[in-house]
């Protein structure tokens, strides 16, 4: 699968891919379609996708560099209280751009036409997580996703997104 060679390789470009979870506020407030809507239209391509209920072991293994935040059991017991949209997006600076298209961590922050910007008031309840590196992304997707749960799948409409 081309996916996991890229993960070993580091590629970049077309075969770059990003982690996107929608948060339990998200899943709740039934933005999911809405925010998969905005990843296909800018001609992202889904890779990856599940429901999940997400153990406290998890969330503290994905947010591990916030460990020693004071909001940090906060953000687990929040984020563990629902289920979370997990998801493999596929594309050209998938990481960089999807991290515009989220808009900044405080909502207040985030300017009109991005997801933070158009649906969220409080930081606690941003809606949405993306990774900020592809190294990042590498990781969160090995924590999240096993290897048969990606799908390797040639996109009929990248020819009219890619030069």
């Amino acid at each position: 699968c081309l996916y996991l060679l890229g993960l070993i390789l580091g590629w970049m470009g077309v075969n770059e891919h990003s982690f996107i979870a929608v948060k339990p506020d998200g899943v709740h407030r039934r933005l999911v379609g809405e925010i998969i809507r905005r990843f296909e239209k800018k001609g992202f391509r889904l890779v990856g996708m599940k429901l999940v209920q997400a153990s406290e072991d998890l969330l503290r293994e994905h947010y591990w560099d916030l460990r020693d935040k004071p909001f940090f059991n906060g953000l687990v017991r929040y984020m563990s209280s629902g289920p979370i949209v997990a998801m493999v997006w596929q594309g050209l600076d998938v990481v960089k751009m999807s991290r515009k298209m989220l808009g900044e961590t405080n909502p207040a922050d985030s300017l009109p036409g991005t997801i933070r910007g158009d649906y969220c008031m409080e930081v606690g309840r941003n809606v949405i997580h993306g990774s900020d590196s592809v190294e990042s992304a590498q990781r969160e997707i090995s924590l999240w996703f096993r290897q048969n749960e990606l799908q390797c799948w040639e996109d009929s409409s990248g020819h009219w997104i890619y030069e």
